[in-house]
């Protein structure tokens, strides 16, 4: 069996995923700008073909279901370091099962999956609350986060309605990339730090008042550190303007 590489798209995935059933079994599907090299292993570098990807992306939603398609999404977008080779494992199992995959909670392929995507997901529900917000010159909403997985763009329904009438940006600062959106509009895009303008006048009175209103309702007795941690996590305190 040979490793198959992609450019780390999803289609790229998909296209791969096709290669093993129509090119030769896959023994592993690999980023090819991460892959190592061996001797003893062959490689193919297999350019994505969207039509290709097309085909993979209609069978699973329907020989599975397009709920496992939006699964399997959500999984790629994660950090997982397998994350292909599961995806490969359950979607060769879905294709022989159909959409009763997704209640073998016992099968180590459908676990793991479906281990994957709670990860993600509670990154994402987490997120939607501990996202902070401050105005740059300008009038836009700026935010600054560093997520374990790839998931602004699981981020833009919630934040697209509740900011309808005003521009903002979520800033994956770990991935050089932001989701940009208006007016119920949205789209993912490159995105660096030095693209940041200044903060408006007003902003740093609003911090501190943030701030000193965290404080005020604050009871002293009840603060519990570990507590905290478990709710929110350290790692996401540094974009947290009652944190600072």
């Amino acid at each position: 069996m040979t490793d198959y590489l992609y450019d780390g798209t999803f289609e790229g995935l998909l296209t791969c995923i096709h290669f093993h059933y129509y090119n030769g079994k896959a023994s592993g599907i690999y980023v090819r700008n991460e892959y190592q090299p061996s001797m003893l292993q062959p490689y193919l570098e297999v350019e994505t073909d969207t039509n290709k990807a097309d085909i993979v992306y209609e069978a699973i939603t329907k020989k599975i279901s397009s709920y496992d398609l939006r699964r399997i999404y959500r999984v790629f977008k994660s950090d997982d370091a397998e994350k292909e080779k599961k995806i490969l494992d359950y979607v060769r199992l879905g294709f022989r099962l159909g959409g009763k995959i997704s209640m073998m909670h016992g099968n180590p392929a459908v676990f793991e999956i479906q281990r994957i995507d709670k990860k993600v997901g509670n990154e994402v529900h987490r997120l939607k609350g501990l996202i902070r917000f401050s105005e740059l010159d300008g009038g836009v909403l700026y935010s600054s986060i560093e997520p374990d997985h790839d998931i602004v763009e699981f981020l833009a329904h919630h934040f697209c309605d509740r900011y309808k009438n005003e521009p903002f940006i979520i800033h994956d600062i770990k991935r050089s990339k932001a989701l940009v959106a208006y007016g119920g509009d949205w789209y993912v895009t490159h995105f660096t730090k030095e693209k940041v303008s200044g903060i408006s006048a007003d902003e740093q009175k609003y911090r501190d008042l943030w701030k000193q209103y965290f404080e005020d309702i604050a009871i002293k007795e009840r603060i519990n550190p570990r507590c905290q941690k478990n709710l929110m996590p350290a790692r996401y305190w540094k974009h947290l303007t009652e944190m600072q």
